[in-house]
């Protein structure tokens, strides 16, 4: 478990990009003493430090030593070299989706976002409840820290998924307007501004690209064919869980997923399951999303 790691900033538009570029040219860039790291990414220290966690937090690149002075370096994932050729400034939706995906499953290294999505039953909260259910939660799993982590993981993440000029409408400092683009998916509303009550939202109906909802399926399927379809909704890590959905809107997709033939819906007495049609690896869904979205070969 980890707690704290992000140095109080939230991923900032452009910085995963500015990150994989310099880490392709410079796997060194965050530990080399020799190299300006602030001067190559164009941000402060501080920053510097986050956006190296942020960049194994999403599932873009690993780190570990190398080489005969076992200097520390980064290196792309294969999701990362993926998103590099298809979408480097991650500007399609599919791209968010699987970054947020990464991010909300890494329980070892967000464990905040990993408890948020897959363990908090709450619809409605605020801060006081995250804050007691997750020190509960690591207490149990003996991991636990001071209470100030806990809020501060809280105040990040809700900055993760909320824009800041709706969180408070009177901010004016230039800063209000570098949100993160995790807030696109609309995972997090504000109940009440006044009182600071927030609740999970679903995205907006047709945001999930059924390849990318697939290549979900897939990864955690961890190679079976027929998946309950109760597991796909309550499992931590699958689509249900991900993206909030509900009974409803996982029937939509699975509906649409298929009507294209990617899969198909057992339904028996007690017992609904989905049988994966296609042989494709978590990978390769990815690559025929890119492929799709720059063809149109499937109706959305």
């Amino acid at each position: 478990m980890r707690f704290r790691a992000h140095e109080s900033f939230f991923i900032r538009k452009g910085w995963l990009y500015k990150g994989l570029k310099n880490v392709k040219d410079y796997p060194d860039i965050f530990t080399n003493k020799k190299l300006k790291t602030t001067d190559y990414l164009g941000i402060g220290t501080n920053m510097a430090r986050s956006l190296r966690y942020w960049l194994r937090a999403v599932g873009l690149t690993t780190e570990g030593k190398t080489g005969f002075n076992q200097r520390m370096e980064q290196k792309l994932t294969d999701l990362a070299n993926i998103i590099w050729e298809r979408d480097r400034y991650m500007e399609e939706i599919g791209t968010i989706c699987l970054i947020h995906y990464k991010l909300a499953t890494n329980k070892d290294k967000a464990t905040a976002w990993y408890y948020f999505y897959n363990g908090l039953n709450l619809i409605e909260f605020d801060k006081k409840d995250f804050v007691t259910a997750l020190s509960n939660y690591a207490d149990i799993n003996g991991e636990g820290v001071a209470e100030s982590s806990y809020e501060s993981d809280f105040d990040c993440l809700m900055n993760t998924y909320i824009s800041r000029v709706k969180s408070d409408s009177k901010k004016d400092d230039p800063e209000s307007n570098i949100d993160c683009p995790l807030g696109e998916l609309n995972l997090i509303d504000i109940v009440d501004s006044k009182k600071k009550i927030y609740k999970k939202s679903q995205p907006a109906k047709n945001m999930l690209h059924p390849l990318i909802l697939l290549s979900i399926i897939v990864d955690n399927a961890k190679d079976e064919k027929e998946i309950r379809i109760s597991s796909l909704l309550n499992e931590a890590g699958n689509i249900g869980k991900v993206f909030n959905l509900d009974i409803i809107s996982l029937t939509y997709y699975l509906d649409k997923l298929q009507q294209h033939g990617y899969i198909r819906v057992i339904r028996t007495a007690g017992l609904d399951v989905i049988h994966i049609n296609t042989d494709m690896s978590f990978y390769e869904c990815i690559s025929a999303y890119y492929y799709d979205i720059n063809n149109n070969t499937l109706l959305k």
